[in-house]
């Protein structure tokens, strides 16, 4: 087949690259559509993928309103030449209008909710809209559902092996405890109206956090003078060993929370909305505690109560959440390979969010 895909974002890289690996062996062809935000770019250029830049991120929403309109004339004009028999991404406006238009097979992915309206006339225009089985809404018949969470395509045991010598190399020691702070830039169109640290809550965070041992940071953001010494310096496609490695993540990002979840580490997220994958790996595992609506206070003391746990047994509770959470969940990557070449896929299901139920035995939450 003669696949197109559209990368809006760095964790889209993520999500597909395992995917177009394989299917590059199988025979497969690829055209991949990509988009100047954060180091969505320089991913793709780590990994050796070859793509073609066809619009860049602007904030504010009549800026983001002319991109799609920029991305969707670009799509289609590609698919002239390409002749792509699937078009694949994740959110997918600009795919689903451009599918739509030249008639040509859609399928997207996505698993946030915060764009639900625009969610809602995507996957009446695609073909199908597959999210995680934690995703709130129902779309209908269109609507496919998988027993996991998006990352699983890039850091399930059988895609990823933590390393440590990614770390000592840019002198991070993997054996002693270690926090993560992740500050994001609120730009995205799922990013209007969230809230999360302010400039006093991020130095409270940082002091407390520095209890437990080194604190550094990732952000989309320029940091102010004050936090550039917690600044987190490694190759971008490193981050999912220091993620692998740390005692904890703490910070504004859904995708970086889950990420730590199906990796084994306590996650700490802020948000006004909330994800329902996020709250998912809460109820059902603990492995991420939610402070929707924003609740930075809350998320402080919390931090707090943590900051007088002993690591290890942070560490091995997370390690013993994340084991009953494989055993209830899918290789992403693999589920993606099936549906893309057959259709369809054993195991996933058309209907209502399956995520309410909590995981059974789990006794306590770390921190209470």
């Amino acid at each position: 087949m003669r696949l197109l895909i559209d990368i809006l974002h760095p964790a889209h890289v993520h999500f597909f690259r395992h995917f177009i690996v394989e299917m590059l062996d199988r025979g497969h062809e690829f055209l991949l559509l990509s988009r100047e935000k954060d180091v969505t770019t320089d991913l793709l250029d780590a990994f050796g993928l070859e793509h073609t830049v066809i619009s860049s991120q602007k904030p504010g929403r009549a800026r983001l309103a002319s991109e799609l309109l920029q991305r969707v004339v670009a799509v289609s004009w590609a698919m002239r030449s390409f002749r792509p028999d699937v078009l694949l991404g994740l959110m997918g406006p600009s795919i689903a209008l451009a599918g739509r238009l030249r008639r040509t097979r859609t399928v997207v992915f996505y698993d946030n909710e915060t764009t639900h309206r625009l969610n809602k006339v995507v996957a009446r225009l695609a073909d199908a809209w597959i999210s995680p089985r934690g995703y709130r809404y129902d779309y209908g018949a269109k609507h496919l559902r998988y027993d996991g969470y998006h990352e699983l395509a890039y850091v399930h045991p059988a895609r990823f092996t933590p390393d440590p010598a990614r770390l000592r190399a840019h002198g991070i020691d993997p054996h002693k405890p270690f926090s993560l702070l992740r500050f994001v830039a609120w730009e995205s169109i799922h990013d209007v109206g969230e809230i999360g640290f302010g400039i006093e809550g991020k130095r409270r965070a940082i002091e407390v956090l520095s209890r437990i041992g080194p604190v550094y940071i990732s952000s989309e953001r320029p940091l102010p003078p004050e936090f550039e010494p917690f600044r987190l310096n490694l190759p971008i496609e490193d981050i999912h060993h220091v993620l692998s490695f740390a005692t904890l993540v703490v910070g504004e990002s859904s995708t970086m929370a889950s990420e730590a979840a199906c990796l084994g580490t306590q996650a700490v997220f802020v948000s006004k909305s909330g994800r329902g994958v996020n709250d998912e790996q809460e109820e059902r595992y603990g492995l991420v505690r939610n402070f929707n609506g924003g609740r930075e206070p809350e998320a402080l003391s919390y931090l707090e109560k943590l900051a007088e746990s002993d690591p290890q047994e942070i560490k091995q509770q997370a390690a013993a959440d994340r084991d009953a959470m494989l055993a209830e969940t899918v290789d992403v990557t693999g589920f993606l390979v099936d549906f893309v070449e057959t259709g369809s896929v054993r195991g996933a299901r058309v209907g209502e969010n399956q995520a309410s139920s909590t995981r059974r035995g789990r006794q306590r939450r770390l921190g209470e």
